[in-house]
């Protein structure tokens, strides 16, 4: 079985000596041991390791590991090869005696506090997966016929993935799915009948061309080898087939790829958005052309765009330089001076990576409030994976959700504590109260609760500099959810005496469960202007007094779970007709959409006379 195994990668005599020799070793190995084992010399071994990752035992989408190593010091590199090399031998070690045991579960330890379907990893087959408690986290695990048994750190923490679950909140969906349900979730998208929210957000690709070349990325043209690049009229349909959802459209949307702003006509784009009847339009970006070209930043703001949603990776040239090939800070903070100029709205989006930037939350939350008059949210979202990777290399990556919250409570000296932060379908409530004062279907929250979290923190002013408040601080959040579904009883049941019976109320109910003496501002007032005029701009009023700090976490294929894909509230349209789940979108049908409705960078650049990928 062994020697199938090497003959298939065609390695040289020196590769095979190396492999059989950590085959056969009990445990991983240093580049010293098999230089005395062997015989051969320590650069010999150095230099065959990197041929043997670099060699066809490396899949296409594993590339970008090589890549990541490039942009580090020479001993670094050299190091993470290595540890990536070793965990590859395992998962040889493993396959072998998954095909001897075939069919044999390995099943773990653990009480079982859930059960969904997933994927295979490997072959992408719908199969069963388990969550186990173990050790006091959640472990997601799940067995192939053919590709053997997987798992991974689903949730780091078993207690606050209990809490999470109890603001679960089931919606009916779509009444007009596009999709019909054949295959099962989530092979039906979409949206199929068995969807359980609508579009929140709802997201499209408007090119898959970029200014950067990043080390981590295969997603742009240059590396991909096509364009996909949709045209004004497919936008438009895209549009207006997320509008027209039933009972509610979406009225959020967001331009991404690739690089939105590589567009000439983004502009009209976001202009088109808003005439489709869109409230919100915000766009992906790196920012490198608003960096260059800061006039961009007003004309997009009086097109109607809302919010810069930035790639902002740190605060050191780092993690730019890891991740993206060159130090961008420079760039970053000029984008911010763009934004403040024509007073339009940017989101912080860390892209939070172990040992690249999970040092840097405490300090990208201080940032964004020194420039909280712009600033308006941080949104962090922990690296996915593709590809093949070992447990022992998921575990030691992998950074859920807990892990994320208690960074920020470590790095902020316990001024923005785990506990602050709350489930993303815990504000459905209010919409629900806003549906019924308004007469019409509000856009829901309705994700699974294990999808994000999020909590809200104002700031006050001292002689020493910013004192950060979190809302739990002076409102008993809990209580004020239990107030709000009794304030949509009481709507229900008004009658002609609705409004003044619910004004009543908030004037008598509020100040129970707000501290007004800790309060930074007049609370009661914000929420009494909601009450008596729901709408954006006074629900606007109350995010603008404060930072929002968020942490949505994306699947991939070892830890995608049915349940949150079936719930899922942030959507890509697509050029055929169909709206498809974030994370469905990027772990299965991104690459067949795009092929499906692209053309060859040759003849692209006949018909544009531009190069695809634009390098500042």
């Amino acid at each position: 079985m062994i020697e199938e195994a090497l003959n298939m990668f065609g390695l040289t005599q020196n590769e095979i000596d190396i492999y059989r020799y950590l085959l056969d070793s009990k445990r991983p190995s240093t580049v010293k041991e098999i230089t005395e084992r062997l015989e051969i010399s320590e650069r010999s071994v150095r230099e065959n390791i990197k041929d043997l990752l670099q060699k066809k035992i490396i899949k296409k989408e594993e590339k970008r590991k090589i890549y990541f190593y490039r942009a580090m010091p020479e001993g670094d590199a050299i190091e993470a090869l290595e540890r990536n090399f070793n965990n590859k031998l395992k998962n040889i070690k493993s396959e072998i005696y998954s095909h001897r045991k075939k069919g044999v579960k390995n099943m773990s330890d653990g009480k079982i506090l859930d059960t969904t379907k997933s994927i295979c990893p490997v072959c992408f087959k719908r199969i069963e997966a388990r969550l186990r408690e173990v050790d006091g986290k959640v472990i997601i695990e799940k067995d192939c016929e053919e590709h053997g048994h997987f798992e991974d750190v689903f949730w780091s923490d078993a207690e606050m993935y209990k809490r999470a679950k109890g603001y679960m909140v089931d919606k009916t969906g779509v009444q007009n799915p596009n999709t019909k349900e054949l295959k099962g979730c989530p092979f039906d998208c979409g949206l199929c009948p068995n969807h359980k929210s609508h579009t929140v957000l709802g997201l499209i690709d408007v090119t898959n061309r970029c200014n950067l070349k990043c080390p981590i990325c295969f997603a742009n043209a240059n590396a991909a080898g096509y364009v996909y690049e949709p045209t004004v009229d497919q936008i438009k349909e895209m549009l207006e087939n997320m509008k027209n959802e039933m009972p509610v459209g979406a009225k959020a949307i967001q331009y991404s790829g690739g690089e939105p702003l590589m567009r000439d006509d983004i502009v009209e784009l976001v202009k088109l958005a808003k005439d489709v009847g869109y409230t919100h339009v915000q766009i992906a970006t790196n920012g490198l052309r608003l960096a260059y070209e800061p006039e961009l930043a007003q004309k997009l703001k009086d097109a109607g765009l809302n919010t810069v949603y930035l790639q902002f990776d740190g605060l050191t040239e780092k993690p730019y330089i890891i991740a993206r090939g060159r130090n961008l800070l420079p760039e970053k903070l000029k984008v911010i001076e763009a934004c403040r100029k024509a007073k339009l709205a940017v989101t912080l989006v860390p892209t939070l990576v172990k040992g690249m930037n999970d040092d840097q939350m405490g300090d990208i939350i201080r940032f964004a409030i020194d420039n909280i008059d712009i600033v308006r949210s941080v949104n962090i979202q922990p690296v996915s994976f593709t590809g093949r990777i070992s447990t022992e290399e998921l575990r030691e990556q992998r950074i859920t959700i807990p892990d994320f919250e208690k960074i920020v409570e470590e790095q902020t000296n316990g001024q923005i504590k785990a506990k602050n932060f709350y489930p993303i379908p815990c504000v459905v409530s209010i919409s629900k109260l806003v549906e019924v004062l308004r007469g019409v279907p509000q856009p829901e929250f309705t994700c699974h609760p294990h999808c994000g979290s999020a909590t809200y923190v104002f700031i006050k002013d001292t002689d020493d500099g910013h004192e950060i408040i979190p809302i739990n601080d002076f409102v008993d959040v809990d209580k004020f959810f239990d107030l709000i579904k009794k304030a949509t009883e009481i709507v229900k049941k008004g009658g002609t005496l609705k409004k003044p019976r619910l004004l009543k109320m908030a004037m008598t109910e509020l100040p129970k469960v707000v501290d007004r003496k800790k309060a930074p501002f007049d609370i009661v007032g914000v929420v009494t202007k909601v009450l008596k005029n729901p709408n954006y701009n006074t629900l606007s009023e109350f995010h603008y007094k404060g930072l929002m700090i968020g942490c949505m976490h994306f699947q991939d294929p070892y830890n995608l779970r049915e349940d949150r894909v079936s719930r899922c509230i942030i959507h890509y349209a697509t050029p055929d007709g169909r709206i498809i789940p974030f994370c469905s979108m990027n772990t299965i049908y991104r690459e067949d959409i795009e092929k499906k409705f692209s053309e060859s960078i040759e003849e692209w650049n006949k018909k544009n006379r531009t190069k695809v990928v634009w390098c500042i």
